[in-house]
């Protein structure tokens, strides 16, 4: 009866570069699975996965004008408009005007969309697939990923 050996990832034996491979080619399965999973989760609260990202990025406890929010998104602001749109249309945030400048207008998540932004969150940081994970080993993924993230994605971990 054969079976595999499974080598460790500090074994003097294991290839790295063969190592590696393997876990990028998983990484990417993994994200490519929760990114399903959270564009399922979006499209049941009847969003899509760039109209829940803005209602995501905007704080329900300060106004913030459109070009802001743009540049959160790293988007042009036309493209910020039509998303702001879909919101406005939705009930999700309302354009007031900006006490502090009364020449531009500020988006306000309105009380509906303090709710749905909750569920948006919820969507966006939970995953099945850490469900078999106890708190500990999250932990210790999430220290493994930050510490790629901050080696190869500087901008990513200015953000955190």
């Amino acid at each position: 009866m054969a079976h595999r050996t499974i080598q460790r990832a500090d074994s003097p034996a294991g290839n790295r570069s063969e190592l590696a491979g393997d876990a990028i080619r998983r990484i990417m399965q993994i994200a490519s699975t929760i990114r399903q999973d959270q564009e399922t989760d979006i499209t049941r609260l009847g969003l899509t996965p760039a109209v829940a990202r803005a209602l995501y990025e905007l704080d329900p406890d300060r106004p913030l004008p459109a070009r802001e929010l743009a540049e959160q998104l790293r988007c042009d602001r036309s493209n910020v408009t039509a998303l702001v749109d879909r919101l406005e249309q939705a009930g999700l945030v309302e354009r007031r005007i900006d006490p502090a400048d009364r020449r531009q207008k500020a988006l306000v998540v309105t009380t509906a969309g303090r709710l749905v932004r909750v569920r948006v969150h919820q969507a966006m940081s939970e995953s099945r697939l850490l469900a078999g994970l106890s708190d500990e080993e999250i932990s210790a993924l999430r220290l493994l990923v930050t510490k790629i993230s901050e080696y190869g994605c500087p901008e990513a971990g200015a953000a955190e």
